[in-house]
């Protein structure tokens, strides 16, 4: 086993289960470890800060305020739209998620939202994540600890 620290620069293998401090599970590995480089995107950057100076063989579990996980809700990501911009055929009910075309950023994603309220001829349509004001417990167990690069810090 190795002792390279988890941190800036290194790759991480990694089983891990993320959920809602109520119990309720959001994500795991399950039986396939993960593997990341630190900053490569794939995990929020709360998430890997809280694994740093983790070795390989080292397990915790890991309380994740909201604003280090999913963000705080954001009122300028709840939006009312004319319920004309729906589909006829689209049953609207609070709760219902959907999805727009997001050609902002020029890769033609989709936006999910989630239908908040309807309100006559209008719709609020949430999109924040649904996990945005959220504490979550992160539960890792450490497999590996790889330095791939000197990086000390990246910003």
């Amino acid at each position: 086993m190795n002792n390279v620290p988890a941190g800036p620069g290194t790759r991480i293998k990694l089983n891990f289960k993320l959920s809602l401090v109520t119990g309720e599970l959001i994500d795991s590995t399950d039986a396939t470890p993960a593997t990341f480089d630190v900053g490569d995107g794939s995990l929020l950057p709360g998430f890997e800060a809280a694994m740093f100076g983790m070795k390989a063989g080292d397990k915790g579990e890991i309380k994740i305020p909201a604003e280090h996980g999913f963000g705080l809700p954001n009122e300028d990501n709840v939006h009312i739209l004319k319920r004309q911009e729906f589909s006829s055929e689209l049953e609207l009910e609070e709760g219902l998620v959907v999805s727009f075309a997001d050609g902002d950023d020029g890769d033609d994603g989709e936006l999910p939202g989630v239908v908040t309220r309807l309100l006559g001829e209008v719709v609020e349509v949430d999109f924040n994540h649904p996990l945005a004001g959220r504490e979550l417990v992160f539960w890792v167990e450490i497999i590996e600890v790889e330095q791939v690069t000197d990086e000390i810090l990246r910003v």
